[in-house]
């Protein structure tokens, strides 16, 4: 990430990984100074500004029936074991994917649980299911036999959002916040999660 801010030549940005669920608090106990995550959970101590919206992904062996379809259902899942991100690590997406099922009727076989879209990669290429995943770095894919494909339910849609403490008044955090949204304007897609830490 390259960033330069004129008011401060010595800044210095330091990135650390959580899981989504760690994000909202590390942000207001003052551990970071703004992250970068993806439907993160509702906090009346947060400032949060979508940047970027992109899809859930189903990870499926190459030969699955869906796989020749540009873009999936959840329906068309119904007869599989599915992996998913545990509650716990991203209750909005594991809550938005079980309560679709529920509307359209479907109960999944089995649910596994994946704590990365990468995790889930690797199961699928084992057989085990299909993945509900945000979709991997292309340099973490690297399973062979296992495709991505996008879902068209836009519940299945999140937003990646810019996460700052509501009451943070630095003038660097907001000064980096504003330049960072001018630069990055391509969509991330809907896994991605990075904590930052600033220092001038």
């Amino acid at each position: 990430m390259t960033i330069r801010l004129s008011l401060y030549p010595k800044l210095r940005v330091r990135f650390m990984g959580q899981f989504p669920s760690e994000l909202v608090r590390s942000v207001v106990v003052g551990e970071l100074n703004f992250a970068l995550g993806t439907a993160p959970s509702a906090n009346t101590d947060i400032t949060v500004v979508p940047f970027a919206q992109a899809p859930l992904y189903a990870a499926m062996p190459e030969n699955h029936p869906a796989a020749e379809n540009g873009s999936i259902e959840l329906q068309a899942l119904a007869e599989d074991e599915w992996i998913l991100f545990p509650k716990r690590l991203h209750p909005v997406v594991h809550d938005a994917v079980m309560e679709l099922a529920r509307r359209d009727g479907i109960t999944p076989k089995c649910v596994h649980a994946a704590v990365t879209a990468e995790q889930a990669v690797q199961l699928v290429s084992e057989q085990v299911g299909v993945g509900i995943i945000s979709k991997p770095h292309p340099l973490a894919f690297r399973a062979k036999g296992v495709i991505l494909k996008p879902f068209s339910e836009k519940s299945l849609w999140f937003q990646t959002c810019v996460i700052m403490r509501k009451d943070d008044d630095s003038r660097l955090t907001n000064h980096f916040v504003r330049s960072f949204l001018r630069k990055f304007t391509l969509p991330l897609h809907a896994g991605c999660q990075m904590e930052l830490s600033l220092s001038a």
